[in-house]
């Protein structure tokens, strides 16, 4: 054990605490002694963050001399680089020859998984299971600190309203809601209830802020909004988790009222700090204070310093802490207590890891062969993959699959082990990803399965070539488009059922991925077109990192079930719930639209006052001349291979007062074939209130499980907390007057009730 720092004396620490105004009790003695040993070069360097490559980076630049750098105490941590064997040498070079022996955090991207590959978190989310996404990250971090890493760069809690950003495929879709809920899972997943055990980690909540309302849904792009929707619709999850405890977190790309958020002293400072109380370190995302200069706020010292004093800790890769902020110091345009603050916060999250005391404690060789990749995490995998099927159509009784059926199984993705693990895998491995033939193998053995490509996933050379950046995703046959086809007819005409599996590369979605187009390819679309005109029935299996614009596959006489991208098991849970050893139930967490032109289209949007009519068109008010208002599949919309029919809601009170609760109640009956599960969603709206309310938002839900016949009785209590909102002067008030409750299986099949709330 190397315990260093407690040789320093605990009275040196109180007399820093008393020179600098801050009160003892909220400061680690440990390291108010480190830091009174620590020179300004050497406070500035634990505020540096750089990756040695090697790995897979996540951004264009890749770190030099880091080695050097960490011998003269000019690094805080590393990222890219993980095993017990390669952590150790980075972090001995740091204890033993760097002169104060600070040991070094380590992060990772562990996005959704880490060897153990899960589906990605816009299909977690769509399971609507706030204990499964905590098991993915309690799974996720003891594998990732099996292998040395000890600080995760995730959850992402994005809100995202528009499919074309390719970033919605890490997040948990639209609401801000369902999405808090989902950001407290998942850090408690990561953090446990002690972060100096060996198999929890930091969590950092990310991207703060706003960063999935870029303009046009092109990545990287500008944000502009109002305080009142930054706070109602795009802040909460951040906030639920901060709340929640989350040791770090990173800032986004985009500027907020004009300036980029990794100089912005209102979001950092006013608001995550002293307005939430967060206590913890603030990272930039890859070069993003760097990026300030393009941004056009001025060159890299000047942003660097901007940086600083706006309240950010920790510069990822960019160096300009490490090359300018002591020029900044010696001109005035920055403080050394600044600095300080901005080490210290570093070095308590040190200290919370325990690293202070065991900078080897994630080091354990014998953890990676028993802790990764398991049997037991590949099974949670497959299992949990299941639970975010969303199933949104289903033809006649082809659904689910006849075991004695003759299958075709075709399409560009039903061999694709390269496209199953999903974009933002970074610590994954393809080679151990299950690809949706071999799950028909392993899975359903005596099942009469055979294959064709029948199309690539895109004809278009160029489109291709932007999608393989990280390796073949999308790879054009050196046969023909026609020949291609002709053989998945063929095997078509022979067989009983045919299971086509369509959509998107991994890399066609994801970080840089935006897309205005998100038609199927022209390749697989004529694809599917055959297939159904041979008369066979025919079961879509759609994988996609995003909604998709699918109104003419909609109306064929096709089965559609959404897969997502699902991870190292991709293969094994499809094909079981293609044949109903799972009752797929998931439901949507983000719109799907018709066409591009809906977007942004989301279910608690603002009714105008000229209201657009639920069905014929009328001049003058908000509608289209070419398309109805309404999306082709609503938010928290999913099918079952059973029915569910909603029926006498209830509220246990007709008023309430402020500070009290009310409870709705719905019988629901499963009227189908199979046992299943259920969400049950409910929605309120404010009537009437000080400014514009939305039509609906989500405000409860829970998942029953309902066997064939039986009924159950669901009740959700509603919260003081639930019918607030930040008025005009960002107050966060209830106000009373009549609400409305609607409790259905989506946003838009809902019964209705409602109460008034009094004062």
């Amino acid at each position: 054990m190397i315990n260093y720092l407690k040789t320093y004396s605990t009275l040196l620490a109180l007399s820093l605490f008393l020179i600098s105004g801050i009160n003892a009790q909220e400061r680690i003695p440990e390291v108010e002694e480190l830091l009174g040993k620590m020179t300004l070069q050497e406070k500035i360097g634990q505020l540096n963050l750089l990756t040695p490559g090697g790995g897979v980076a996540t951004g264009s630049v890749v770190s030099e001399n880091v080695e050097a750098k960490i011998r003269n105490g000019q690094v805080g941590g590393l990222f890219g680089v993980a095993g017990p064997e390669r952590v150790r040498v980075a972090q001995e070079l740091a204890v033993n020859h760097s002169r104060l022996k600070i040991p070094l955090l380590i992060g990772s991207d562990v996005i959704h998984g880490y060897k153990t590959t899960f589906p990605i978190p816009l299909g977690l989310s769509s399971s609507w299971d706030m204990q499964l996404m905590e098991e993915v990250a309690r799974i996720s971090a003891r594998e990732a600190t099996a292998d040395g890493i000890n600080w995760n760069f995730s959850p992402m809690v994005d809100i995202a309203r528009d499919p074309r950003w390719g970033r919605i495929a890490e997040g948990a879709g639209e609401d801000p809601y369902l999405g808090s809920q989902v950001a407290r899972a998942m850090v408690r997943g990561y953090q446990g209830d002690d972060l100096s055990q060996p198999g929890t980690m930091m969590a950092t909540v990310k991207h703060l802020a706003l960063y999935g309302a870029a303009e046009a849904g092109r990545d990287y792009h500008s944000v502009d909004m109002s305080r009142i929707k930054m706070f109602n619709q795009y802040l909460p999850p951040y906030k639920a988790a901060v709340d929640e405890g989350v040791a770090s977190v990173m800032t986004s790309f985009n500027d907020i009222d004009g300036i980029p958020a990794s100089g912005n002293k209102w979001l950092l400072t006013d608001l995550l700090r002293d307005r939430w109380g967060f206590k913890g370190m603030v990272v930039s995302d890859y070069t993003s204070v760097n990026e300030m200069i393009a941004h056009g706020l001025g060159d890299l010292q000047a942003v660097s310093a901007l940086a600083l004093n706006a309240g950010l800790d920790m510069d990822m890769v960019g160096e300009g802490f490490l090359t300018t902020l002591e020029k900044s110091v010696e001109e005035g345009k920055v403080s050394e207590e600044s600095i300080t603050n901005a080490a210290r916060r570093i070095l308590e999250a040190k200290h919370r890891l325990g690293l202070f005391e065991d900078p080897y404690r994630y080091l354990d060789e014998s953890r990676p062969a028993k802790d990764i990749l398991s049997p037991e995490n590949r099974a949670a995998a497959k299992e949990i993959a299941k639970k975010t099927f969303v199933l949104l159509e289903k033809h006649g009784n082809t659904l689910p699959l006849d075991p004695k059926a003759k299958v075709a199984l075709v399409g560009p993705l039903a061999n694709s082990q390269n496209n199953m693990l999903g974009t933002w895998a970074p610590t994954g491995d393809v080679k151990n990803a299950i690809p949706v033939l071999e799950g028909f193998k392993r899975s359903m053995p005596g099942v009469n399965v055979s294959y064709a490509k029948g199309a690539n996933i895109t004809d278009d050379p160029e489109l291709a070539r932007k999608v393989n950046v990280f390796g073949p995703r999308a790879e054009i046959s050196e046969k023909a488009p026609a020949e291609l086809l002709e053989e998945a007819l063929e095997l078509a005409r022979k067989s009983d059922v045919v299971v086509a599996v369509l959509g998107e590369a991994t890399e066609m979605s994801g970080e840089a991925a935006s897309r205005t187009d998100l038609s199927l390819p022209p390749s697989q679309k004529k694809l599917l077109e055959a297939l159904v005109e041979t008369g066979k029935p025919v079961v879509v299996v759609l994988m996609s990192g995003r909604p998709l614009t699918i109104e003419e596959e909609s109306r064929m006489p096709v089965s559609i079930l959404q897969t997502w991208h699902p991870g190292v098991e991709a293969g094994n849970a499809v094909v079981e719930v293609l044949y109903g050893k799972y009752n797929p139930a998931g439901k949507l967490t983000a719109t799907w639209p018709r066409n591009v032109g809906q977007i942004p289209i989301y279910h608690s949007a603002k009714i105008t006052g000229r209201p657009g009519p639920d069905s014929e068109f009328q001049k003058f008010k908000s509608n289209y001349l070419d398309a109805p208002n309404t999306p082709l599949y609503p938010f928290g919309y999913g099918l079952s291979y059973t029915d569910f029919e909603y029926s006498n809601l209830r509220l246990d009170k007709k008023e309430i007062g402020l500070g009290e609760t009310i409870t709705a109640t719905v019988t629901v009956k499963n009227t189908g074939d199979y046992d299943g599960e259920e969400v049950v969603q409910l929605y309120l709206r404010d009537l009437v209130r000080s400014i514009t309310p939305p039509s609906k938002q989500l405000k409860g839900f829970r998942k029953v499980f309902i066997k064939k016949g039986a009924t159950a009785e669901v009740s959700i209590t509603l919260q003081p907390g639930d019918l607030k909102f930040y008025n005009s002067q960002v107050e966060f008030v209830s106000e009373p007057g009549e609400f409305e409750v609607y409790v259905g299986g989506n946003s838009e099949q809902t019964l209705k009730a409602g109460f008034e709330l009094i004062n």
